[in-house]
């Protein structure tokens, strides 16, 4: 059994103004620079292998966090295609009621142009293997998105309902894999700081 962890990068304006960015590559804000140099990886998980996704709001705070991960890029954001940039304001504007019907496909919800949260899930999962057949424990930068990839793997969420586990984001996300693949939840939320963790961003 082997473990990985993950860690979302830091906040990005286009976080504080609500916008999905997924494959938008935007880099920290000033305020993300702050945060993320209050955060600290337990040291236990120093000695993991590390990946970054390719974006440079995750080799940021990687580099801020101080490891040195190769590229990993089945670990990008999802792609939201035309709903890039958008706030869910603007996006109500633009589809009106229909909006709400197509929050409530969870996991199959597909943007114009981008990915479904299942096809991002079916990535990860090939990325989990490949780390189950190396069995070396894995240490991740990566986004949102990833991360809930792997708690659905791990407890089936359909991402319809709320996430059966509540996210803090200032945190470390341990996650355990058999040998077959089959991803388990070591512990959510392990503390980057001494600071009361924020779920928001």
């Amino acid at each position: 059994m082997v473990e990985i962890v993950l860690i979302r990068h830091g906040p990005t304006e286009w976080n504080e103004q609500k916008r999905l960015q997924g494959q938008s590559d935007i880099p920290l804000s000033a305020k993300g620079r702050e945060r993320v140099k209050s955060w600290k990886i337990p040291k236990e998980f120093l000695k993991f292998d590390w990946v970054v996704s390719p974006l440079s709001r995750a080799k940021e705070t990687a580099l801020l966090l101080g490891v040195s991960p190769s590229i990993e890029p089945a670990i990008i954001e999802m792609d939201w295609g035309n709903w890039e940039g958008r706030t869910g304001e603007e996006l109500r504007e633009i589809y009106g009621k229909s909006f709400g019907h197509r929050k409530k496909l969870g996991i199959d919800l597909q943007p114009e142009g981008g990915e479904s949260p299942r096809k991002v899930r079916e990535r990860v999962e090939e990325w989990v293997l490949k780390i189950a057949s190396t069995k070396k424990s894995t240490g991740a930068v990566a986004h949102q998105g990833i991360i809930r990839a792997m708690i659905s793997l791990a407890t089936g969420w359909n991402m319809i309902n709320p996430s059966p586990e509540r996210i803090n984001w200032d945190s470390v996300h341990l996650f355990t894999i058999k040998k077959n693949g089959l991803v388990k939840i070591g512990q959510l939320n392990i503390s980057l700081n001494n600071e009361k963790p924020s779920n928001s961003f």
